[in-house]
């Protein structure tokens, strides 16, 4: 039994869910998702609640076959996250440190100083946006879609990943740097 897969997700307001052509698709204020629906599971709204089943074995009951039984929770967690992702969105904030490494957006895109003898632009996907405050060494990256988001942070860590000596370099805000001693130095 899947303890994740058998809970109902609850529907905010202005948020529709509906199955078109084997394809989940969830419209709401913030924009529209669409993600394929795994073969042997239903979807089915029940009052403000959607809920994620299996489909029928032969003896009545949900199929106990194990990749339906791994796709259930899979299911229910990726409709969770297209639910949340339109109706309030998703945020990864990075910040940067360093002497002379900031980022700033300039129109849609974000333009970064981080030691390099360039400066480094990155363009944002469709349905993610970038914002900097605190003098660009804070910068937050929104969107719709929770992977995209996720995915988008982890390409700008990866262009000068946080060092363990000085702590330079782009970090997530909820992530520590284990600092490590120098060198110990002469003694005489």
């Amino acid at each position: 039994m899947s303890r994740i897969g058998n809970k109902a997700i609850p529907l905010p307001a202005k948020v529709t869910v509906s199955i078109e052509d084997d394809h989940m698709v969830v419209k709401g204020p913030k924009g529209e998702l669409k993600q394929a629906l795994p073969a042997g599971m239903t979807v089915k709204q029940e009052g403000d609640k959607i809920v994620v089943e299996r489909l029928l074995g032969e003896d009545g009951k949900p199929s106990q076959n194990r990749t339906h039984k791994a796709l259930h929770g899979l299911t229910r967690a990726l409709l969770s996250n297209m639910i949340t992702g339109v109706s309030t969105g998703f945020r990864r904030t990075l910040l940067i440190e360093g002497v002379g490494y900031n980022g700033e957006v300039q129109g849609k895109n974000l333009v970064m100083s981080v030691g390099f003898s360039h400066k480094v632009i990155i363009e944002p996907p469709a349905h993610v946006s970038f914002a900097a405050e605190n003098k660009g060494t804070t910068i937050h990256i929104d969107g719709i879609d929770k992977q995209v988001v996720g995915q988008v942070a982890a390409n700008i860590r990866e262009l000068r990943p946080p060092e363990p000596y000085l702590g330079k370099g782009v970090r997530y805000a909820e992530e520590t740097i284990r600092r490590k001693a120098g060198k110990a130095g002469k003694t005489k």
